[in-house]
């Protein structure tokens, strides 16, 4: 008989352990190379290696603990019943949740809290609360996950979070102090915890008081009622009577279980299934495990090269201006969003109504079997043996969906066309993000003019024929998609600074954010492209053809409106964009790209 691995033994003690603990015989462990993760019964935990070092021990124990802690004092509807919609809110909401859980386990066991102490030490390595230099670089989820931990277990958080931490405590408690000592209250009670929570997310301004998301949000309300009318059949002072009473119960299941991708969430590795939160434990951190290869999937046709790629740069926006400079810029751009915002805003809150509407539960009335309708109350009194008295929820299908926002930073979109750029994808960034939806915001454009270091390397190495692209590309990350729009609003003023905005290479460009919306686990993604025109490199087309950067722009729109699940759309602004793109639009005067952004995203939501 062979004996057991300590690798094989230590698996099999942590599968005990969690059935014990989630009291599940069925419940199972196993261990992954990929991302941690729960699919029904089976945890799966990083995988340690075989000599079995501690700090991996102590993360798949800390895993699997939190998880079977989870599967047992977590109601999954309960929690869905009450999550905000808003990302920010929503991984706040969950991060707390998370935080509960793991407090009765801490209390309970000390093992457990051993357990759950090291991993957390562990995932808080890589999180942007331990490197944060402000306020807004903090998660506004993992500070108040911590605070309620603090709280629950009497725990101070760990000393790596101590510095981002005194960043917003201050506020936090002034905001939300009492809220905190109450939640110790409630430790058992899911119920009456998640209420204190919605309370503690109203005092933090993370979601309005008893009120949807919009309230000039008439067009939805009415539409609804009108469904309603049309398929009852009663008397119409029965329908008044009713219709109150379905419409409050509509309402208050609204937006229920939905899967949100928010706010960064200390605990978000310890999240299950579809409640979960994305965790923003950087850029890399949000990827899917996924191999993201969007070149290896082109085809053979795509003959295009560059020369070098080592001068090539992806940066943030923050990495290419001091903060003081961006505070500047950016208001710089809010005097000129003062005289344009009325307008875009309107056109804004008219796509969020069309997205909430969407969003909102629907009923099929008059059945013979379901939930019992409020509305025939009284009929079922004056006749208990009439049929069609009940009501069945209608699936109202809303697709999880991210978009990218794709700017044109070329020196030819200086002044007013990059300016309306700036604060269009600012209102829409707000817009969205109100509506559950996240938003990706890139620029692109060049290192220098002429051809940068690219170009001194090519005639250092005696000038070669045709060497493909000759320039040095600069990627901008404005807004990462999981980033909530307050931090990321200072940000947008970069593309007001002098000097930043010179040539464009549209191809790689399109490549680099369809690789990035790739890597995403969003069922719809959306590509919306903002150009003034043709891709243009001097240094790139005078030692190639003429057509060398369009045609492979050409190549990869082709390629990502035929085989990608992609959605792309782009914007001309004073040239038509018509003659590369599929579903494009042509606007002359900038003023008109606000509405036309939402125009355009509006069409693509209500494809099915």
């Amino acid at each position: 008989m062979t004996e057991r691995s300590p690798l094989d033994s230590f698996k099999a003690v942590l599968s005990g352990a969690a059935r014990a603990m989630a009291r599940d015989p069925e419940l199972e462990v196993s261990f992954t190379a990929d991302a941690p993760h729960v699919v029904g019964k089976q945890i799966k935990v990083p995988s340690p290696a075989r000599a079995l070092p501690a700090d991996q021990v102590a993360l798949a124990r800390g895993f699997a603990d939190a998880n079977a802690l989870r599967l047992r004092h977590h109601n999954p509807k309960l929690h869905a019943a009450s999550a905000p919609g808003e990302a920010v809110a929503r991984a706040v909401y969950d991060a707390v949740e998370q935080a509960r859980i793991e407090a009765i386990g801490s209390r309970q066991m000390a093992g457990v809290r051993a357990n759950l102490n090291e991993a957390l030490t562990m995932r808080l390595k890589s999180d942007p609360i331990v490197r944060a230099k402000g306020r807004d670089e903090v998660p506004l989820s993992t500070a108040v996950a911590l605070m309620v931990r603090e709280r629950l277990t009497g725990q101070v958080a760990p000393r790596s979070t101590e510095a981002g931490l005194d960043f917003v405590r201050n506020w936090i408690e002034d905001k939300a102090g009492p809220d905190l000592d109450a939640l110790g209250l409630a430790l058992d009670d899911q119920q009456s915890f998640q209420k204190l929570t919605t309370a503690l997310l109203e005092h933090l301004e993370l979601i309005e008081s008893d009120a949807p998301p919009d309230s000039s949000d008439d067009d939805a309300q009415d539409e609804g009622e009108d469904q309603e009318q049309d398929q009852e059949d009663g008397d119409e002072g029965e329908e008044d009577a009713g219709d109150s009473d379905a419409q409050t119960e509509a309402r208050s299941d609204e937006k229920g279980g939905e899967s949100e991708d928010g706010e960064p969430d200390y605990s978000d590795e310890f999240e299950s299934d579809s409640e979960s939160g994305a965790d923003d434990m950087g850029e890399e951190g949000m990827m899917p495990v996924r191999p993201n290869r969007p070149m290896s999937d082109l085809p053979p046709g795509f003959d295009y090269k560059t020369y070098t790629t080592r001068h090539d740069e992806t940066c943030g926006a923050e990495d290419l201006c001091d903060e003081d400079e961006l505070i500047r810029l950016r208001g710089f751009l809010d005097q000129q969003l003062t005289s344009l915002q009325g307008a875009v805003t309107k056109l804004a809150n008219r796509l969020q109504r069309r997205l909430m509407a969407q969003q909102s539960r629907s009923w099929d009335f008059d059945q013979e079997e379901g939930m019992l309708d409020a509305a025939r109350l009284a009929r079922i009194v004056i006749d208990p043996t009439h049929s069609l008295s009940y009501k069945i929820e209608r699936d109202t299908e809303f697709r999880d969906t991210v978009v990218t926002l794709l700017i044109d930073n070329s020196g030819s979109m200086r002044g007013r066309p990059i300016s309306i750029a700036a604060i269009s994808a600012d209102i829409m960034a707000r817009t969205l993000e109100r509506c559950g939806v996240k938003t990706e915001i890139l620029g692109f454009t060049t290192r220098a003019w002429k051809g940068g270091q690219s170009r001194e390397d090519w005639l250092a190495a005696g000038r070669p024929p045709l060497p493909g692209r000759l320039n040095d590309l600069r990627h901008i990350i404005y807004k990462k998609a999981d980033d909530p729009w307050r931090r990321a609003r200072k940000n947008l003023g970069l593309m007001m600074r002098e000097g930043l905005l010179k040539e464009n290479i549209d191809g790689e460009a399109l490549l680099w954010a369809h690789s990035r919306l790739l890597a995403r686990h969003e069922d719809r993604r959306i590509l919306m492209v903002i150009s003034d025109g043709a891709p243009v490199d001097d240094s790139t087309l005078s030692v190639n053809s003429g057509t060398y950067l369009e045609r492979h722009l050409r190549q990869v729109i082709d390629w990502i409106e035929n085989r990608s699940p992609v959605q792309l759309v782009a914007i001309g602004i004073g040239h038509d964009v018509t003659r590369y793109y599929k579903r494009a639009v042509t606007i002359m005067d900038a003023e008109q790209l606000g509405g036309t952004m939402v125009e355009q995203l509006a069409g693509l939501f209500d494809e099915d």
